[in-house]
């Protein structure tokens, strides 16, 4: 009896500490942006991984290759009112929100399916909007992913790149 006690207490203790092990942080905090452009409330959710060392451009974040803009979820780019991205009109609505980096330019995607992992079931029969931006090399690294709202753009800014698109 007295063995069954202690293979049941060292039975517990490693589930117990496996679950706990199983409930770090992870690495990708979900952040949320708001702000208004125009009248326009906007609110961009996102996973916001870190550089930690590693070549974002080209490696990580693959050149040609459709990106979630984030981490884990797909990017969501939510609007109440009609906008003017660049130039082309985006409905008001709840859009995922891809880049697809290279060198040159950048590649921003309004897709209407809006609950994605990733960009895995990425279809682009179901793009709203597809316009081109030219990056900027930032002066400085940026850590952690992260937008920025300002009054006439939204940036995507992360290691040494601002991939930013005009609002109107």
């Amino acid at each position: 009896m007295k063995i069954l006690k202690i293979y049941l207490l060292v039975l517990f203790s490693f589930f117990a500490f496996s679950f706990a092990n199983a409930q770090d942080k992870p690495k990708s905090s979900a952040e949320k942006v708001t702000g208004m452009i125009n009248g326009a409330k906007i609110e961009i959710n996102y996973g916001s991984p870190s550089v930690r060392g590693r070549k974002i451009w080209g490696e990580l974040v693959r050149f040609g290759e459709v990106w979630r803009a984030g981490a884990n979820d797909a990017t969501t780019f939510e609007t109440d009112k009609d906008l003017t991205i660049e130039g082309m009109r985006l409905p008001s609505g709840k859009y995922s929100f891809f880049v697809i980096p290279n060198k040159e330019d950048c590649t921003i995607i309004f897709n209407k399916e809006a609950k994605q992992w990733g960009a895995y079931k990425y279809n682009s029969k179901d793009d709203q909007l597809r316009i081109k931006v030219k990056q900027q090399i930032a002066d400085s690294t940026t850590e952690k992913l992260t937008y920025i709202m300002n009054a006439t753009d939204v940036e995507l800014v992360w290691d040494n790149w601002i991939i930013g698109f005009e609002v109107k």
